[in-house]
């Protein structure tokens, strides 16, 4: 009998995997001492984040979803509309 994969639940909590597989999160530094930061700062800390590729890989292995490549999506899709744009410009 094999194992059974078990997807880390912490992580699920605190990332949200988009379309294309990359790993969006929040901030970090976003629960005390505001006033100390200017405006635009704190702006910026309340949106999204993307986590940076080197530690998403490593996230999406805990989810369970390695076989996602947010790189290889991208270039295909790039693929694609290079094509359809070809293709519109035959006609």
């Amino acid at each position: 009998m094999g194992y059974k994969f078990k997807p880390n639940k912490s992580v699920r909590k605190r990332v949200r995997l988009t379309g294309t597989g990359k790993l969006k999160t929040g901030h970090g530094f976003h629960s005390h001492l505001m006033s100390a930061r200017n405006a635009a700062q704190r702006r910026r800390i309340r949106r999204p984040a993307i986590m940076f590729e080197g530690h998403a890989r490593n996230m999406r292995k805990m989810l369970g979803v390695s076989g996602i490549h947010p790189g290889k999506i991208r270039h295909e899709r790039e693929l694609a509309a290079a094509e359809k744009q070809s293709s519109q410009e035959k006609k």
